[in-house]
């Protein structure tokens, strides 16, 4: 695996400023995509040109999903989901959209072509991406460790930590993904959250009041 060449962006996507993330090897025009969020028409700009080789979910909420369909359509590039959520990204009802109308219209999509779990090693743009399910925020929701960077979702924030009071969210299942899975990692790891700032697993370890 060489991070060398290796380029991280993010995009504050729709009404709840969702990260995206768009890895990238520029000199070959290669990408793939974390989370693609709502009104994601910044993130389509940037990969004109790019052949995009997936679209990696940490969860199937509505505010990480919105800009799938609109990708995968673009670019025919497969999607990767935790099989806990199989049927969120067809069910508006269990992905959130359905609960909020007020943020936009209820997000339908095609299932996820491959399935998320624990100790899977996926080879993609000359990458190891290491994928722990690391549940509490959502049943389904992972972790992607790239090397040095962390790639979270909703679990782990700056000083903050996924929430729990939505469908299938749990307390104790969120405390245990953090100091099982996320604590045990080095301290430099960088964080990559699914809103707001980065962070380090050391910093939070320090820092974090909820942990």
């Amino acid at each position: 695996m060489s991070l060398e060449g290796l380029k991280i962006e993010s995009f504050s996507l729709g009404p709840l400023g969702t990260n995206a993330y768009l890895l990238s090897r520029p000199e070959e025009n290669r990408a793939i995509i974390i989370d693609p969020g709502m009104n994601p028409k910044p993130l389509m700009k940037r990969i004109e040109g790019m052949q995009v080789e997936a679209i990696l979910l940490t969860h199937a909420h509505f505010d990480h999903i919105g800009g799938v369909d609109e990708i995968r359509k673009l670019k025919g590039c497969p999607v990767y989901l935790h099989d806990a959520e199989a049927d969120w990204l067809t069910n508006p009802k269990y992905n959130g959209s359905a609960k909020w109308p007020e943020l936009g219209e209820p997000i339908v999509t095609d299932p996820a072509e491959y399935a998320l779990d624990e100790g899977q090693v996926l080879k993609l743009l000359d990458l190891e991406i290491k994928v722990k399910h690391t549940p509490g925020h959502s049943p389904g929701s992972v972790s992607f460790l790239i090397g040095p960077h962390l790639f979270g979702g909703d679990v782990l924030f700056r000083l903050s930590v996924g929430r729990t009071d939505l469908p299938g969210g749990r307390g104790e299942d969120l405390m245990d993904s953090i100091h099982d899975k996320l604590f045990v990692l080095p301290d430099e790891t960088i964080v990559y959250p699914g809103h707001g700032a980065r962070t380090t697993i050391g910093y939070e370890k320090e820092n974090n009041p909820y942990v």
